[in-house]
């Protein structure tokens, strides 16, 4: 309590009716009493994220292949659409100007980039994607961008601009690159000339207006870059959201790094589920670690398709089969999930796009596909308890179900949603006479 008394004499107060004194002395006390309850009265919790990122499904974009055109303009042109499926925030694949220096195919790779700060000639002008950005903006849409800083093309404009130390060099003075991504060269992290490069260049969109970041390949990248580079950008962009493609627990606390995530161990466990590999024991240890590992209030990307699982390991429908709807399903509704769906995903696409060479999607035509997932969008939306972070409900199972059916509950005093996922390929009866199919599931909001 503040003591509104203290240093009070009221010795200078003897020339003053005792009455007086007395109702002052109530007077003092009651606003005392006042302040103590204001003082004293619970604070809400201030978010740990941005307010408009708890419940937000993110889409990502694909320009190269969205459209026979290819362009900023032809995505431009099916926001509506986007805006009727109910995502929130587009994710755009990198749109940077690609090196030519032994590029990859005809087209090359998005993330073999030569200027940070150009748009692709193949996708539009720089113009073409402020329109773009302005009227996602104008339609509801938050819109991110892929950010590559582990590597950049052999003919990046800095391998001759700056010093030989900003690329990681072998012993005759070579920039190297890993894996087989020949195409690229990597950068020096040891360099933190390269850090203050990098943040110029981010903040550089982020001045354009775009509402924050997917990282590629975070985890390559030394954490200590990340810790340093990123308070700022929160300090400064506050209403940023920063993605990181990593799973890193030091990467992982939105309060020192990112608000989200990857959940790749998740992800591998799902398709090994629908392969017969693992069951749904498995997914309750992983669930365990999980709340281990990260902190309650970290996001975690959930997926069962991107670009990456798309072009080289297999659409959804050849990683998961019958189980690919389940699995999606418990991407909008696992503790601390932020669920993406990838370009095509939405019509049911069932085939892997080119990655090097234009190979687009031609017919958009809405099925029960779209059906389906605009169903979870609307479940995400509207149920509170399956916010991801700390405002998302309690996580508890539910007992006494069949051996392989996950079921589980999301829990806020005022909202709780309920799951049942059957993860078997045969059907399954449950304790109240419910029948689930096999690979299928149940929802009680």
């Amino acid at each position: 309590m503040i003591n509104l008394l203290k240093g009070v004499d009221f010795r200078h107060y003897y020339r003053i009716p005792h009455i007086e004194i007395t109702q002052m002395k109530k007077t003092i006390l009651a606003v005392a009493a006042l302040l103590s309850l204001i003082c004293c009265k619970p604070k809400t919790q201030a978010p740990v994220h941005p307010e408009w990122t708890y419940s937000s499904v993110i889409y990502e974009v694909n320009v190269r292949q969205f459209s026979p055109e290819g362009t900023f303009k032809a995505v431009e042109a099916q926001l509506p659409r986007l805006e009727e499926l109910g995502v929130d925030v587009l994710w755009f694949m990198p749109m940077y100007k690609i090196g030519e220096v032994e590029r990859k195919g005809s087209l090359g790779s998005y993330y073999a980039i030569s200027d940070y700060r150009e748009v692709n000639p193949e996708f539009g002008t720089m113009k073409d994607f402020e329109e773009l950005l302005n009227a996602a903006h104008e339609y509801g849409f938050k819109v991110i961008l892929d950010w590559v800083a582990n590597q950049t093309a052999p003919d990046h404009v800095w391998m001759n601009s700056r010093p030989a130390d900003f690329y990681e060099r072998d012993s005759l003075g070579n920039a190297i690159w890993e894996y087989d991504w020949t195409d690229t060269r990597s950068l020096n992290y040891e360099n933190e000339a390269v850090w203050a490069a990098q943040d110029s260049c981010m903040r550089f969109w982020l001045d354009k207006g775009v509402d924050g970041f997917r990282c590629d390949a975070a985890g390559e990248m030394p954490a200590k870059f990340w810790l340093s580079v990123l308070p700022g950008i929160r300090r400064d962009y506050p209403q940023a959201y920063l993605l990181a493609e990593a799973e890193k627990p030091e990467l992982s606390d939105p309060a020192t790094a990112f608000d989200a995530t990857y959940a790749w161990e998740l992800h591998h466990i799902m398709n090994d589920i629908a392969q017969g590999k693992k069951n749904a024991s498995d997914l309750k240890d992983y669930v365990a670690r999980d709340a281990a590992n990260t902190p309650s209030s970290a996001f975690r990307l959930c997926f069962t398709s991107n670009h990456d699982e798309n072009s080289w390991a297999g659409t959804e429908f050849e990683r998961m089969g019958d189980a690919s709807q389940v699995m999606a399903l418990l991407c909008f509704t696992l503790p601390k999930s932020q669920p993406l769906i990838y370009t095509g995903q939405e019509i049911g696409l069932d085939r892997r796009l080119q990655f090097f060479e234009k190979d687009p999607i031609t017919d958009w035509s809405e099925n029960s596909w779209t059906d389906f997932w605009h169903s979870l969008v609307v479940l995400k939306h509207n149920n509170p308890a399956l916010c991801a972070g700390e405002k998302g409900g309690a996580f508890e199972y539910i007992e006494g179900v069949p051996e392989g059916v996950f079921a589980f509950r999301r829990v806020l005093p005022d909202n709780t949603v309920s799951v049942w996922a059957n993860l078997t390929p045969d059907a399954v009866e449950l304790p109240d006479g419910r029948t689930l199919a096999a690979w299928g599931y149940d929802v009680q909001q």
